[in-house]
């Protein structure tokens, strides 16, 4: 699924990184992702806020769909990037599908993330972790993203470290 990635695209993965772990700092699960529009201009950004807020579909990438849609036009959102940590849930791939948010470039594919959690021993999320392309056809992903889902790999075994304490 991974295409060219820029410098740009780099600095703004970089970014969800930083995010996800922020997250996971305030106790939520290390998701982190930006908008950006069709300038490379950071338009908003979000962090898993599932735990705080008590709210499981508390999830960055819906978020931004939602301020996506209360600030841009559709044609602003066609040609914005969603920036993320790991490849959207069914939940926020259907929304971001129905919004028409343009490309996704993602740290780390689902498919790597239920991995990671099973060899872990970890049970499986309630919702299935399809592809985003599963979802939404004909999205344009770039995902998964060396080295930053060797990275999010990390974070993520943090995470599952902390949970199983």
């Amino acid at each position: 699924m991974s295409s060219e990635i820029s410098s740009a695209d780099e600095h703004h993965l970089r970014r969800c990184v930083e995010l996800a772990k922020q997250a996971l700092e305030n106790g939520d699960d290390p998701f982190g992702s930006v908008l950006v529009d069709a300038d490379g201009v950071v338009l908003a950004e979000e962090m898993n806020r599932e735990k705080s807020d008590r709210d499981p579909t508390a999830h960055p990438e819906l978020a931004l769909v939602r301020w996506a849609i209360a600030h841009l036009t559709p044609e602003q959102r066609a040609t914005s990037t969603v920036y993320t940590s790991g490849e959207h849930c069914p939940m926020c791939a259907a929304a971001h599908g129905w919004a028409g948010l343009g490309r996704i470039v993602a740290a780390a594919s689902a498919e790597q993330l239920a991995g990671w959690r099973t060899s872990w021993g970890l049970p499986a999320g309630p919702v299935a972790p399809l592809p985003i392309r599963g979802v939404v056809p004909h999205a344009v992903v770039s995902a998964p993203v060396a080295p930053f889902d060797a990275e999010m790999r990390e974070v993520h075994r943090r995470a599952a470290t902390q949970a199983q304490r």
